[in-house]
């Protein structure tokens, strides 16, 4: 296995990259879960916008339906064999402004639930013998593939959600040794145009 897993970006269109690993390990500023060297893509309009920002985004949680990415398609990064799919998680509001500093107290709670708490609907992939990668976030009852199907880059998923540990739809992803992320150790990544940093948009 190589040191680093190459991949193809999970999507189209626009999407903005936040918690890269390009900027700092552990990326989202804890190793648990296998998560060090993990990214996030947000989706995102011609004005980086993920969705219209009201006096109600300040003061009050959002639905999920309001934001571009909500429901938009996902696809695997990588050739592999689908290795494990979860799915029954809620979409839950989105919070932004005020809302979010309440969400982010309530995080340990959310990690004390274990990895799937956190990662919420999610699909994950093996890519080859101790490596494999997982996508989460995605939308209740969108997930189209099954544990032993095999997959290319480029084969639809699932949908973009806001299920588990997210303040607004958008997707995770990491690779890490072992399809229990409670086992695993994180692997760094790379996309066909290297790492993106944060606060890139990336157009696929």
């Amino acid at each position: 296995m190589s040191d680093t897993l190459a991949l193809a970006y999970p999507f189209a269109g626009r999407w903005l990259v936040q918690n890269s690993p390009a900027d700092r390990v552990p990326s989202h500023g804890t190793r648990m879960f296998a998560t060090a060297n993990a990214i996030d893509f947000l989706p995102v309009d011609t004005r980086g916008r993920s969705a219209p920002f009201t006096f109600g985004s300040l003061i009050r949680p959002e639905p999920p339906d309001r934001f571009i990415g909500f429901r938009m398609p996902l696809f695997a990064p990588v050739y592999g064999i689908v290795a494990t799919v979860h799915d029954g998680e809620p979409d839950h509001d989105a919070f932004r402004g005020l809302p979010s500093v309440g969400y982010a107290l309530t995080q340990r709670r959310r990690a004390d639930g274990g990895w799937s708490g956190l990662a919420g609907n999610h699909v994950v992939i093996e890519v080859e013998q101790g490596a494999v990668v997982a996508l989460c976030h995605l939308r209740r009852g969108s997930i189209t593939v099954a544990p032993g199907q095999a997959v290319t880059a480029g084969f639809p998923i699932g949908q973009c959600g806001n299920s588990g540990n997210s303040t607004e739809p958008h997707v995770h992803l990491q690779a890490m040794t072992h399809a229990d992320a409670n086992r695993a150790s994180a692997l760094p990544i790379s996309f066909p145009d290297g790492l993106p940093r944060n606060g890139r948009v990336v157009i696929a």
